[in-house]
Parts: C-alpha cells; structure tokens; sequence
C-alpha cells in the first residue's frame, strides 16, 4: 500500500499520506494507491478516522485485488463552513483492513491543513428608541468564523447632534461565541415643544487589531456588510396636548377676571347694601297713639312719668316639681314692650333628681300670641335620661340626654302659640352628668331658650 505519486507534497517525508490543506466551504481531494503483494485473492475495507471524519469520505470504501495487482482510492475532503471547524492542523486517519488477514491491519496518517475564515453576524434592538435625550440600545454579536477575533464598535451620524457610547469598546470572541454589548446615545440640546424629532444612525462591528484600528479586509472574506440602521426618536419635554391646557387655563383665568370677578363683586355689593338699608317698622307693631312696642301711656310728674310695662314684660311662669325636685323658671328678655310684637327670648332652666320627672313652662300672656322661630338646648353636665318638649297641646319633640349636650331647632314658618297655653319642658332624669368640676352632680340640670315674636292680639 502506498500514496499516489500525484497526490504527494513534497517536503513532507515519512507521511504515509500527503499533507492536505483545504479551505471550509471548499472540496479538496487526495488518493492512495492499494497493491496486493500476497500470494491470494484479498479484499480491503477502508475507514476515515480521526477529527476529519466527519467530512471525508473514501470512494470506494472496499476494493478487491488479485495477487500483484493495485488500485488507486479517492479521499474526498468538505470541510463546513462553520465556527466548529477550527483553522489550522488537524490529523487524518485511514484505516486498511485486510478481510483474509486482519492482523494485517494498517493506519495510514497525515496531517489536513483547514484554513480560516472570518465572518461577524450582528443584532441590534431595538431599532427604534424614544426618549426625551438618551436612549439605550442592545448589540449582539456573534463570531461566525473559525478562529478568534477582537471586535470593534462604530456608530455613525450624518450630522454631529448625536453623542455614542459602547459598553465594552472592544471585545474578543472565540469562533461560535456571542457577546452583548451596550450601546448609549445622548442628545446636545432638549426639545421643549413641537413634534418629534427623528435621528437616523448606523452601528457596524468589525475586527481590530490590538491596538483597536480596524483589520484591512482581506481578498478571501465575503463582501463587507452593510452597517445597521437605527434610529433615535426624541420627544419633546411638553406634548402639545399641554400646551391645549395651558391656553384654555388661561382663557379661563381671563374670563374670570374680565366677567366673572366683576359679577361676583356687583352681586354683593347689591346684598351689602340691602342688608343696611332700614327696614319700615309694620303698621301692626305701634300702638293705637302710634307710639312704639313696649311702652304704655302714663300720667304723672318726676323722671319715671309716662312710663309703664306691657303685659308679658315681666317673668315666665314657674312649674312645680315633685318632692326633691326643683320646677323650672322661666326667664324672657324682650326687645321692646307694650301692645304691638316684638322678638323675645324665653328661657326655662329645669332642675331634677334621679328617678323624678319635673316639668318647666313658660304661659303665654292673655291678648297675646307667641311665634316661636328657634329652640336652643343645653344639656351642659352630659345626663341621661328624657327630655320633651310641647307647645300647649303640642308635642314638638323628645330627646334622649345621653345623646346630645347642645341641640338646637329652628323653622322657617313660625309655630304659633296662643294666649294662656305654655311651652313645657319636661325633663326625667335617670343618671345626673359630671359637669366641668370633675364631681357627678347631686341631681339633672338642663336649660331651654325660646325665641320668636311675641304679638298683641287686642288693641
């Protein structure tokens, strides 16, 4: 068994086989020659091992030699073009296997020379960015050839408005490895207002040297590649619908001040005005000598001459309480006296022990009606128990102690209150409060105030 004559390089002694170099991607071919020198019939097998086997095929792979003869068999060898395939020296193998004496089995080896090739595949994303001045990008990038490189970034811009940054500058890849690599644009100059503004710019990898300058392409690498577009989208810092909302403020602040402000003042100055305007005294409230509510002609000499008391000017009426038990006192203050009305304020101050209920009134005076407008009510020590409330016949209204300390009532239309009926206070006292001398009091205290008009019916 020996190599082929044509197939041998020169300068390479004691390789069973030739040397072989081959580029990936590319075919190379070799042969070896197989003589029989036995003294019998015998058929050969042959097997590609090693590294290479992958793809190198032997054609034919069996041959069958009668004693003294030969024939030549074809090593075809097609690298891929691939990362996995590495660049420089690799061993090949052919296994010769005798059937009729496998003991005679024989290698033959050499040595394939795979040379290298370059190729950057790059990603960037996204490809389009907003951002008021800087956005961020991400560039993968992925070694595709056969033997290590270091990688460069550039980006590029037609103007100079634009400012890059990459996160590394440089970085090296084995053959089939990645790496992710940031990338920073910035602006100069913000936008305040207006539409967008679109800024177009490219990012290429490349491999440099050590020093970082770009690699001179070489005659066997691929076209070179087109650098990716990218764009950074600047918004401005105040969308228009703001500044919408700025003009329609101030039209409204404009209005205000020209129509609105000006109605607003008029209007009260108008109620001002009316409010200190003096109100004409009723033909009902001055006497039959037209002299004012509250006095009473009277004769005599000295400094109280002419003088006298309406009926009604006087106290309320008292009510009487159970044993222990103090009924309440009424007490008025009134504006004026005499025949006519005027407003008056009534109050009936009750007093009670626990368990008792005692009632306090006020009697309306004969020839006169009471029309009562508000009820205060205080109920200042916190007791519990009962409290109701009646105008002559009429039960206006019943309260539990507990739940208020100060309560009031009023009405727009008058309750009316003829003459001899009284407003009664009725009060049961269940618990007495603690008032603001920190002691529980000995018994319930509760005060009732009455305000309306009291008005003469008689002339």
């Amino acid at each position: 068994m020996t190599p082929s004559a044509a197939a041998s390089s020169p300068g390479a002694p004691g390789l069973d086989i030739p040397e072989v170099t081959v580029a990936p991607g590319d075919i190379a071919t070799t042969t070896v020659t197989v003589r029989n020198d036995s003294d019998i019939v015998e058929a050969y097998s042959l097997e590609i091992v090693g590294d290479c086997a992958a793809w190198t095929t032997v054609e034919p792979a069996r041959v069958s030699l009668y004693p003294g003869t030969s024939e030549t068999v074809t090593l075809r060898l097609e690298p891929p073009r691939s990362p996995e395939v590495r660049a420089g020296e690799v061993p090949l193998g052919v296994r010769v296997l005798p059937a009729e004496h496998p003991e005679s089995v024989r290698v033959l080896e050499t040595t394939v020379r795979i040379g290298a090739f370059h190729e950057l595949h790059s990603e960037l994303a996204p490809r389009r960015r907003r951002g008021w001045l800087r956005g961020r990008y991400r560039l993968a990038v992925r070694n595709q050839g056969n033997t290590p490189v270091r990688v460069g970034f550039t980006a590029g811009q037609a103007g100079e408005e634009l400012a890059f940054a990459f996160t590394p500058e440089r970085h090296p890849l084995e053959p089939g490895e990645s790496a992710e690599i940031g990338l920073r644009v910035r602006t100069g100059k913000p936008v305040w207002f207006g539409a967008p503004v679109v800024w177009p710019f490219t990012v290429d990898a490349a491999e440099v040297s050590e020093t970082g300058e770009q690699d001179a392409p070489r005659p066997e690498e691929p076209p070179v590649r087109a650098p990716l577009d990218a764009e950074f989208v600047q918004i401005p810092i105040f969308p228009k619908w703001l500044l919408a909302l700025l003009a329609a403020l101030l039209a409204l602040l404009l209005a205000w001040f020209m129509l609105v402000r000006p109605a607003v003042r008029s209007a009260a100055q108008e109620a001002a005005t009316e409010a200190v305007q003096p109100r004409p005294t009723p033909a009902g409230e001055q006497g039959a000598d037209g002299q004012a509510p509250g006095t009473a002609p009277g004769t005599g000499t000295g400094p109280n001459a002419g003088t006298g008391t309406a009926p009604g000017a006087g106290s309320g009426g008292q009510g009487t309480g159970g044993p222990g038990g103090t009924g309440g006192t009424g007490t008025s203050a009134r504006n004026g006296t005499g025949v006519g009305g005027g407003q008056i304020s009534q109050t009936i101050d009750v007093k009670s022990n626990r368990g008792q209920t005692v009632p306090g009134t006020y009697p309306v005076p004969e020839d006169s009606v009471f029309e009562v407008t508000d009820i205060v009510i205080a109920n200042f020590q916190g007791d519990e128990g009962l409290m109701t409330i009646s105008f002559g016949d009429r039960k206006i209204t019943t309260i539990a102690l507990e739940t208020f300390r100060n309560q009031d009532y009023h009405w727009v239309t008058p309750i009316k209150i003829p003459e001899n009926d009284t407003v009664t206070v009725e009060v049961t006292c269940e618990k007495p409060g603690t008032p603001a001398s920190g002691r529980q009091a000995q018994g319930c205290h509760e005060v009732v105030n009455v305000s309306g008009v009291l008005s003469r019916t008689a002339q």
